[in-house]
């Protein structure tokens, strides 16, 4: 069966590094929780506020278990 799960993070101001590896541990995680027989798809998108700034990230899991 085909599924999708969808992430998100808040990105702050010279701490990206660390919130995009924790967004990926949290990721990796979930995948061996679910024991997904494949990943079809990882996709990320940036949130932005009213003047045009990065403030998030959301992260779409496509996979199969």
């Amino acid at each position: 069966m085909i599924k999708v799960k969808t992430f998100s993070s808040p990105l702050k101001i010279f701490q990206t590094a660390k919130e995009l590896q924790q967004l990926d541990d949290e990721v990796n995680k979930f995948i061996s929780g679910q024991k997904a027989a494949r990943v079809i798809s990882v996709s990320d998108c940036c949130t932005t506020d009213t003047a045009g700034s990065t403030i998030g990230i959301i992260r779409v899991l496509t996979y199969e278990t």
